[in-house]
């Protein structure tokens, strides 16, 4: 396989409640992103080319404020994440609006990447290690369906500022997942780290727990399995304007199918990202502290 793993970067969402593109938003001290950090540390890694999935509303905005940039160090596409991407013999439900999800995402770029991948979040900020973690499991050339799936602890993913969304993972003790579980309303109150369920019961959690935060690691061999889950899903939701096709839900099809394994790397890196608007100023914080421990330049992408 391609020593050179290409990174798959989701940047395509609405970002409703954090109220501006937050992809694009500076943060770092010559006006970085999060996935200035995310690229530069990919890069560091190894990874050899990075996809951006964005859509059409934002194309013109984004590729001229990344392309130039990350030239250098990296080969760049771009893919449009279009509601009208839909497997042949699907057509769009009418007063449909809302994106197709995370899993829609990844499949629009199958066309464009042949080589093993990890796929991010573009808000999130995953941290040295988790990218040299995935670098070198894909790197490694693992067995045509076996993937990775990055790991953090719970406590380590938490915003001060509001609930957030977390994959809870099982474990066996091979390091192998064996389900995640979306908590769609995680919080930290004076109980604990305590999920509010749909039937507005509290589950309360350590913070020890591992959660995915979508940083995982495939071969092009998954795209075809993408396309059959999607095609499940649109048969299932044929009216349904507002389902969404996530991720985690095609990472556990395929690991409880028996299709694939998938291997837990743990990272013990601190997650932060901008799900509301006053994490801004945590970001801020944190990526000074970082670059004043030496971990990153000052400028990050110097330009000439």
């Amino acid at each position: 396989m391609n020593s050179n793993p290409t990174l798959l970067i989701l940047a395509a969402g609405m970002a409703t409640r954090y109220g501006s593109l937050k992809q694009l938003e500076p943060f770092g001290p010559y006006g970085e992103t999060i996935l200035d950090y995310s690229v530069y540390d990919a890069a560091k890694a190894g990874f050899g080319k990075v996809v951006f999935v964005i859509r059409k509303s934002i194309a013109a905005e984004f590729t001229k404020a990344t392309a130039q940039k990350y030239a250098g160090s990296m080969a760049v596409e771009y893919v449009l994440q279009d509601l009208h991407a839909l497997p042949s013999g699907f057509t769009l439900p009418d007063n449909r609006e809302k994106p197709w999800g995370t899993g829609h995402a990844v499949w629009t770029a199958a066309s464009t990447i042949k080589e093993p991948f990890a796929v991010i979040n573009g808000d999130d900020f995953y941290g040295r290690q988790s990218f040299q973690l995935m670098a070198d499991f894909l790197k490694a050339t693992p067995p045509e369906r076996q993937y990775g799936l990055v790991g953090f602890q719970l406590k380590n993913t938490l915003s001060p500022h509001g609930a957030v969304s977390r994959g809870i993972c099982e474990i066996d003790d091979r390091d192998n997942l064996v389900s995640v579980t979306e908590q769609t309303h995680l919080v930290q109150s004076g109980k604990g780290i305590v999920a509010r369920t749909t039937e507005e019961q509290d589950v309360l959690f350590t913070g020890e727990e591992m959660v995915s935060m979508n940083l995982m690691g495939f071969t092009p061999a998954v795209f075809p399995y993408f396309e059959m889950c999607f095609k499940e899903f649109l048969a299932k939701h044929p009216h349904d304007l507002k389902a969404e096709f996530y991720l985690p839900d095609v990472l556990n099809r395929l690991v409880q199918s028996g299709e694939a394994q998938v291997k837990v790397l743990p990272s013990s890196e601190k997650w932060f990202g901008v799900t509301y608007p006053d994490d801004k100023a945590v970001v801020i914080r944190n990526i000074h502290n970082l670059i004043a421990a030496g971990i990153y330049p000052e400028n990050l992408w110097p330009q000439p």
